[in-house]
């Protein structure tokens, strides 16, 4: 089963990744803004997305991904690591959010 440390290992393996400690847990910034952050349960993480692209993700596999009510209004959603199908789906998923987050020119 997948657990922080293979969210760890997978967004400190993209380029420019620098970990940093936010509300008491590790947050992953590339060009000086989060793409990642592991709550303190570290049972799920969450990943910038696209509103329109989150709600259809939700209604979609909802077991997967959820928002939290205080994160309702932002452009984040959570990943359940147990839900996950493995550590491709994962990477992929880092990815994306990495990608949203990354300065031009950087690449993975």
């Amino acid at each position: 089963m997948l657990d922080a440390e293979d969210v760890r290992r997978i967004a400190l393996s993209l380029p420019g990744t620098v970990e940093k400690q936010r509300w008491n847990h590790p947050t992953f910034d590339v060009g000086g803004r989060m793409f990642l952050t592991v709550p303190d349960d570290q049972t799920s993480f969450a990943v910038r997305c696209p509103r329109l692209e989150r709600d259809e993700l939700i209604a979609a596999e909802p077991e997967k991904f959820w928002v939290p009510p205080h994160e309702a209004g932002s452009a984040w959603v959570r990943a359940r690591l147990s839900a996950l199908e493995g550590t491709d789906e994962l990477y992929d998923i880092v990815l994306d959010s990495w990608k949203q987050t990354a300065p031009d020119g950087l690449e993975a």
